[in-house]
C-alpha cells in the first residue's frame, strides 16, 4: 500500500537547506524588525530584506511553488508544505523565498490563465521579484464569502471597459504594480450567477483607481487597502482568462492558496507549542514545575494532538492536488481545522506564559492577533462547514456512503 510520509532524499535535503537558511541567515538578519511596526529605519529594513532575497536566489531557494522552466524549484504541493512551514518560522520568510501571498496565488493564476503576452508583462516580473501585485475581489457592501454578489461592474465602451466600484481588504495594494481585479461584466445575469464576473489586469497607479486608506485592524495597519474605483478604463486585451470566467478564476486561485496558508499556520502553531513546553519546563510554581502539573499537561497534549491532525490533513490534501484529484473537500476541512487549531494552540501558549504571554515581550501576543484573521480569510469557518456538509450529503446520496467526503481513505 503506497502510504509513505517520508520525503525523497533530495526533498529532505531541500528541507534541511531551507531550515538552515531561515534559522541561520534570515532570523538573525531580521531580528529587531520582524514586526514592521517596530522598524526604526525603513531604508535599512528594505536593504536587509532585499539582500536576503538575493541570497535566497543564490542558494536556489527561490519560487519553490513554480515550475523549473519559469525559474522555480518545481516542487509539488507535498514538498511545498515542508518549505512553507520552515519559511514561516519568521513572518518575512515566505516573502524572502518569493512564495508569499498574494503574489504566490497570483503567479499560479497568471501561469494557468494568462496569454503569452500577459505572462511576459505581468508574471515574469513577479517571478523575478522586481514587482508586486494584489488581488481585488472583496467588497465592503456584500458578503466577501460570496463573490457572485460583487457590485463592482464593468461596461464595454468600444475597445475598452469602464469600471466602477468599491473594494476593501485588498492586500498589498499600496505596493502593487498591478492588480487582478474582479468585476461584473454580464449585468443582465441574475444575482448569484457564476458566469457574470470577469478578471481584469489593471496597471497601477492609474487614474480611476484611488487607494483611500489602509484598513486598521486589531493588529494595526497591515497593508490591506480600501479602494474606490471611478470610471477606470481598461483595454479589452487586459481581460485575464476570458470574459465571464472571473468566478472560476477566483476559485482556481483560492484552492491551493488556502492550503498554502495552512502550511504557514502550522509553523506558527508549532512555534507556539514549542514555547508552551519550554515555559512549562522552566517555570516553577506551588511546589513543582508547570510541566509536572496535570492541567498544564492537558493543554500540551491537546495542542500536540491537534498539530498532528493539522499536519496529516495538509499532507493528504496536498497529495490530492499533486495527483490531480478533486481536493475541494479536503482543503476546506484543512483550512477550517488548521485555522481554528492555530487560534487554540496560541491561546493555550499565552495561558501557560501568564502575564508574560499577554505582553509583547514574547511574539505570542502578535501571533494571537494575526491568528484570529485565519478563521475568515479565504472563506469564513461557516462557509467551509456549509460546503463540507453539502459534499458529505451529496456523497451519501450518490453512493450510500460518506467515505468519499471524509478523504476517500482506505479505512
Amino acid at each position: 500500500m503506497a502510504i509513505d510520509f517520508t520525503l525523497a532524499p533530495e526533498h529532505e535535503e531541500i528541507r534541511r537547506r531551507v531550515r538552515a537558511f531561515i534559522q541561520e541567515t534570515v532570523i538573525p538578519a531580521v531580528k529587531g524588525f520582524d514586526d514592521e511596526e517596530r522598524v526604526t529605519s525603513r531604508e535599512e529594513y528594505i536593504r536587509v530584506i532585499l539582500e536576503l532575497r538575493g541570497k535566497a536566489q543564490a542558494e536556489g531557494l527561490w519560487l519553490p511553488h513554480m515550475p523549473k522552466e519559469w525559474g522555480g524549484m518545481g516542487l509539488g504541493h507535498v514538498e511545498l508544505a515542508m518549505v512553507q512551514s520552515e519559511a514561516a518560522k519568521t513572518r518575512l520568510g515566505p516573502w524572502i523565498l518569493n512564495c508569499a501571498a498574494p503574489d504566490e496565488g497570483n503567479m499560479h493564476t497568471l501561469l494557468h490563465w494568462g496569454t503569452d503576452e500577459q505572462k511576459e508583462k505581468y508574471l515574469r516580473p513577479l517571478l523575478q521579484g522586481v514587482k508586486m501585485s494584489c488581488f481585488a475581489m472583496t467588497e465592503p457592501e456584500v458578503a466577501g464569502s460570496d463573490p457572485t454578489l460583487i457590485r463592482t461592474h464593468a461596461v464595454k465602451d468600444g475597445d475598452e471597459w469602464v469600471i466602477n466600484g468599491h473594494k476593501w481588504f485588498i492586500s498589498n495594494a499600496r505596493r502593487a504594480s498591478f492588480a487582478i481585479l474582479i468585476a461584473k461584466t454580464e449585468l443582465d445575469m441574475p444575482e448569484g450567477a457564476r458566469g457574470a464576473n470577469t478578471a481584469f489586469l489593471v496597471d497601477l497607479p492609474q487614474e480611476g483607481w484611488k487607494d483611500v486608506r489602509e484598513v486598521e485592524t486589531m493588529h494595526g495597519s497591515t497593508g490591506h487597502s480600501e479602494i474606490v474605483i471611478t470610471d477606470l478604463r481598461v483595454p479589452d486585451s487586459q481581460i485575464l482568462g476570458g470574459r465571464g470566467n472571473g468566478h472560476r478564476l477566483g476559485q482556481y486561485r483560492l484552492g491551493p492558496a488556502r492550503l498554502a496558508h495552512c502550511m504557514r499556520w502550522i509553523s506558527q502553531a508549532e512555534t507556539a507549542l514549542d514555547m508552551m513546553v519550554g515555559r512549562a519546563l522552566s517555570r516553577y510554581s506551588h511546589g513543582s514545575l508547570l510541566a509536572e502539573k496535570q492541567g498544564i499537561q492537558w493543554l500540551i497534549a491537546d495542542s500536540a494532538m491537534e498539530l498532528y491532525q493539522c499536519k496529516l490533513m495538509v499532507l493528504h490534501a496536498a497529495s490530492k492536488i499533486d495527483k490531480g484529484e478533486d481536493f475541494r473537500t479536503e482543503v476546506s476541512m484543512a483550512k477550517h481545522f488548521v485555522a481554528n487549531s492555530l487560534n487554540r494552540i496560541v491561546d493555550r501558549a499565552i495561558q501557560v506564559h501568564g502575564a508574560l504571554g499577554y505582553s509583547t515581550d514574547t511574539p505570542l501576543a502578535h501571533m494571537f492577533q494575526h491568528a484570529r484573521w485565519a478563521r475568515f480569510a479565504d472563506g469564513a469557518d461557516e462557509i467551509h462547514q456549509m460546503r463540507i456538509a453539502e459534499r458529505t450529503i451529496a456523497a451519501y446520496r450518490a453512493t450510500g456512503s460518506t467515505n468519499a467526503a471524509t478523504g476517500g481513505l482506505p479505512l
